[in-house]
This record gives C-alpha cells, structure tokens and sequence, in this order.
C-alpha cells in the first residue's frame, strides 16, 4: 500500500492560505497561548492554594528560601512520613468537564531523588483512582511541561500531586492552563469505514483519556468499538471494604462506578464494546484470594475460590445486562495472559507491587485449571450475543502459541470459548527490522484461524526505537503496519475485530515510541495513511448516534434531512473551521477520496454562483478571521 499525496489539493490549499496569510495549524497554538487558569512562582509567599496529601500527618507546607528556581522562594513540603505524602492541587474547582489542560513545573528533593508527578479522581462511587503523569529523577531541579489532564462530568475530588522519596519536596513555577481545542482532520478516510466489509476497527481509551472533546470527535469519526483500558479490570470492579461488609466468604461486590464515563459514551453514541478482563494475574487485587478478603490474610482453599471466582463473574455481567442493557457487549476477555513465552503456567504468589509476574490464581489452584472454570461461568452468565476470549501478548512465539492452540482445542470441544485475541503490540526496530516478522506474525494468524475459533486482534500497536522520532522510522512504522494489515485483511473471514490499543501516541502506555496512527495534536501519521492506502472502502452506513457530548461528525455522515444552511459549513459539522477549507479545497481538486454532501455542497458555495472554486475557500477563510 503506497499512499499518493494530493498534490493538486495542496497546492491549491496553499495558495489560497499564502493570498490570506492567516495561520491555522493546529501546532502553531501552544500552552502560552491559552487561557491561564492558575500560576504563581510563589514568591508572595503564598501556599494556600496546595493542600497537603496524606491527612493528618507531620507534613507541612510552606514557602521557603532554600531552593528557588525564579525569585527567591518555591513552596517546601516538609516532615513528610511517607513516600505519597506531598504538596495537591485541586482541579474541579477551577477548571471545566470534559476539557483539556496542561500541567507545568519545576521540581526537586532535599538530595537525589525520585519524584513523581501524578493525577487523582474519585469515581461516582466515590472510589479514588491514581494515574502517575511523570517521573523526576535526580539532585537538581527538574522541569515538567505541558502534561495533560482532563476530568469528566461525573468524576470528583481531582487533583495533580507531587509524591515520592523521603525527604522534603520542592516546587516552584507552578501552572495549569486551559489547552487549545484541537480541531481533528475531518477531510480524511474513516477507519472504520474504510474497514467495514472486512472487520470491526476499535480502539482502546480510559476516563482521563476520554475527557477531551478532541478524543470524542476522533473516535466517532475512526472507530466503531471500544475497550476500556483499565476501568473493566478486576482491581477497578472488586470493591473491598463492601465485600467484607457482607460477611460471607464467597460473596463479593463489584461496582461500574469507574467504567461508568466511557460506558455512557458508548450508551450515547451506539458504540460496541468490547470487554476487558475478567481473570488475570495482574491487576488483580491479593485480598481477592485470601481468607477475610485481607491482604495479608491467609490463602483460602480451591473450593472457596471457585466460588468467590463464579460470583464475581455473574455479578460483573448481571451489573452490564441491568445498567446498560442497550450497549452490545460483542466480545469479553474471559482470561488473559496465563501462559509464559514458553508455554508454562505462571509462576504461584501474590502481585505485590505491580508489574509481578506471579499469579495468584496458579498460587490457588497448583496450574491452570482455573481457565476451564473462568469459561464456563463465563458462558453461564454472558450478556446474549457476547462471544468468550482467551486473550495474550506475545501470541506468535512457539512455545506460548503451542499452549495456546491446546487450551482453545480443549474449550472448543465443550462450545466454552469464542475465539482468540491477538494482543499485537509490535515492535519496529532500527532501519526495517522488525518483531516479530510479518511472516511470524502471520504463521500465528494462520494457526489460531485454523481453529475455527473467531480471531480478533485486541491490542495493536507498533513502536518504533525509543525518542527517536524520525522521518525514516516513521516511514518503516508505516510500512510494517500496512504489512500487518495486509495480513489481516487476507484472513479477514476468520477475524471480526481489530482494536488499537489507545487513541493518539502522547496517551499510550508506550508513548516514548510513537506506536499509535494519530500524533498528539491528532494528525494521521504515515502509518494511518499506508493502512488505507489500497483498501476499497466500505459502502455500509454506520449507526446513528444520539452524542449530546461533540458538535463534530465525520465526513460520511449520511446526507437524510437537509439541515438549515451555515455558510462555509462543509463537512456539516455546524462550525466553520480550517477542516473546511482543507475539505473544499481537496473537493474543487477533485480529490475522489473527498465526498461532500448535499448540504455541504450547499454550504460551500458562498458566493452563490453554483460553482466551488479558490474563491469560496478564500471566502470561507475570512469567515474564520472574521474579515
């Protein structure tokens, strides 16, 4: 797939822009430029703003002349107790719902140390939730920028914080302002649609992530599934002190509280939802498996587990069926990643801190037993239409695929399994190397479809070498994903999802390697352009959704009843904007990838001549300027 540049269309964009000489980029708007919210240097002494995180121990906050990075003073947090002790900032009470803002300020320790800077809310459960935004290691200070942070509707108690280390924390040069809104590229190919005859195209995406009106837009217009990246998992369903409020040792309580800002989305926007996960080592809390549901409790036997295992299954499907009973729930992970690379179970014990490799469901049961008995609660109590995964990473290496193809064989025979999930993280590696190769990869495409079990790829991304944004290595993470989709697409009978895991690069968990198909200021890189490069879109309308939350639609919304006529509005999204222009001028050079509704159409000729040429975009750029 080789993407061809529309020369004619930037050309004549760029004469037309060069006659105005009005800017429009979205990347000619920075942090300076937006509305400041909040900022001080603190050198009137002033602290009152900060309040102290840890309650009621000895940690005191105050301005001080020790360290200062501009003037004399910065604010001293001293006498903390304990490493998440340090100077808050509270956001909802100044700053807006589902907009975007950015974080700056300098930092440092008493000596070396490590800090790090995170971002909490509270669920409308009233249950806290933690997102680590930055880490700050060394002796001197250390400068965060422009970190982004956004809250929903139906979240509380928000705040950016600063813990870590032992001993005093200092900070200095402190802002929040209120990021620009990006418009998104409404000109260019939908994913989803140009995808529609082969296979479903979703993304991942978590409460913060989702909070920007920019996201919301991004994702109406490429993708028409979405999994929730942490708010599905056991540690944000299973509610501790609720379970051992109840008494029993098998009875446990789950809430949606956390899940609730993106699964009302998906509600508002008839979006599919894919489900992630019910059974995993990680991200699982210890208490889970232990006698009084304590973490430091005893571990309780097989039998005691199997039913703590069960009830927490039905109670997080009854919960989706009665909440949100219009949602299509049409894929679950039921159990993740419970082989090693080998082909082993893992190794038994508690998750500790996190990133542990143990798991407690081996530590439990001796194997994986568990797996068998995960499936068939699951199928016991899955919403109607909701298909069952085995799902993991690192998929196409032998001794893994080899574990994997038995146990889906076993499953399979008792009608207890769906389908497989191919992770897919992906790795792009210097020059053109790559892992795993795409004939790796499609080796495992070729032995899980063989299965006859359904394969949806559940994760995708591809990175390229860490901090090294190039030209060249965007060109080879291009390349691999259009070989990777070519891939898929020649297997696409047996596969019916395929799922990014995030939205634009600067929100994924592997945001130092670019993996993802939308930069930062959600621009399609070149590998969103090598994937739609050749394939013939589909010609299947989507859903209509009811979104109250966006004003902006996609470029192949359906032209049904002609809305009241807003000059300039090409791509009827009821706001005049750049994505305008660059829609009209691609359209007046006949750019067959553009199409332009009726109504756009009628918008588009403001001059009202019955023709589209240079000068209704030139007419349409002083609307923006308001010349």
């Amino acid at each position: 797939m080789n993407h061809a540049f529309k020369k004619k269309a930037a050309a004549l964009l760029g004469a037309v822009m060069a006659l105005s000489s009005i800017p429009f980029t979205a990347a000619d708007v920075s942090a300076e430029d937006s509305n400041v919210i909040y900022t001080t240097d603190f050198e009137d002494g002033d602290v009152s703003q900060f309040t102290n995180r840890g309650g009621d121990d000895t940690t005191e906050l105050s301005a001080s002349t020790e360290y200062a990075v501009s003037g004399s003073t910065s604010l001293c947090a001293s006498g903390r107790t304990e490493s998440w002790n340090g100077p808050a900032f509270r956001l909802d009470d100044k700053c807006e719902a589902g907009t975007q803002y950015y974080i700056s300020a300098k930092v440092r320790g008493q000596w070396y140390s490590s800090i790090t800077v995170s971002y909490q809310y509270s669920d409308s459960s009233g249950e806290p939730h933690y997102v680590n935004l930055a880490n700050c290691n060394g002796s001197d200070w250390q400068t965060v920028k422009d970190l982004k942070v956004s809250f929903s509707e139906d979240v509380t108690d928000v705040f950016v914080y600063f813990e870590g280390g032992s001993d005093n924390i200092y900070l200095d040069d402190f802002s929040v302002v209120e990021a620009p809104t990006i418009p998104i590229e409404t000109d260019i190919a939908s994913l989803k649609q140009v995808y529609g005859d082969y296979f479903k195209i979703g993304c991942a995406t978590t409460t913060m992530e989702l909070s920007p009106k920019s996201t919301k837009n991004l994702i109406l217009k490429h993708f028409n599934s979405i999994t929730l990246g942490n708010e599905l998992k056991p540690d944000a369903l299973l509610n501790q002190t609720a379970t051992q409020e109840l008494g029993s040792e098998t009875d446990v309580v789950i809430s949606l509280a956390s899940a609730r800002t993106i699964l009302n989305f998906c509600k508002a926007n008839n979006m599919a939802v894919r489900g992630h996960v019910l059974v995993w080592h990680s991200q699982t809390p210890d208490w889970f498996f232990k006698k009084g549901y304590k973490a430091d409790g005893d571990w309780v036997d097989k039998d005691t587990m199997l039913k703590r295992m069960e009830n927490y299954i039905k109670a997080v499907f009854t919960a989706v069926k009665e909440e949100y009973p219009t949602i299509n729930f049409y894929a679950w992970d039921v159990v993740n990643e419970a082989w090693t690379d080998s082909g082993t179970p893992r190794q038994g014990g508690e998750q500790g801190q996190s990133g542990s490799e143990n798991s407690a469901w081996v530590k439990v049961f001796g194997d994986n037993s568990f797996i068998k008995y995960a499936f068939q609660y699951a199928r016991k109590y899955a919403p109607d239409g909701c298909k069952l995964y085995y799902n993991d990473y690192n998929e196409y290496m032998t001794g893994k695929m080899e574990a994997i193809l038995k146990m889906a064989d076993e499953l399979k025979a008792d009608n207890l399994i769906d389908g497989i999930g191919m992770q897919s993280h992906l790795d792009v590696r210097q020059g053109n190397d790559a892992f795993p190769s795409v004939q790796m990869y499609e080796n495992a495409v070729k032995a899980y479809t063989a299965t006859g079990l359904d394969v949806q790829v559940t994760e995708m991304d591809a990175t390229i070498p860490q901090n090294q944004k190039s030209d060249a290595n965007f060109k080879s993470q291009a390349q691999y994903y259009s070989d990777i989709m070519d891939v898929l697409a020649k297997y696409s009978k047996n596969i019916s999802a395929v799922v990014f895991w995030g939205t634009t690069d600067d929100q994924s968990w592997r945001a130092s390697q670019y993996p993802l198909l939308f930069n930062a200021d959600y621009t399609a890189k070149p590998c969103f352009y090598s994937i739609i490069d050749g394939i013939t879109p589909s010609t299947a309308t989507e859903p209509t959704t009811t979104s109250t939350t966006t004003t902006t639609t996609t470029t192949e919304t359906t032209i049904g009843s002609t809305p009241a006529v807003l000059l300039g509005d090409v791509n009827v999204d009821n706001v005049v904007d750049i994505s305008d222009v660059i829609m009209l001028a691609r359209y007046v050079a006949e750019d067959k990838e553009i199409k332009v509704t009726a109504a756009g159409l009628k918008n588009a000729d403001l001059n009202a001549d019955g023709k589209y040429t240079a000068a209704d975009t030139t007419a349409i750029i002083k609307i923006i300027a308001k010349l």
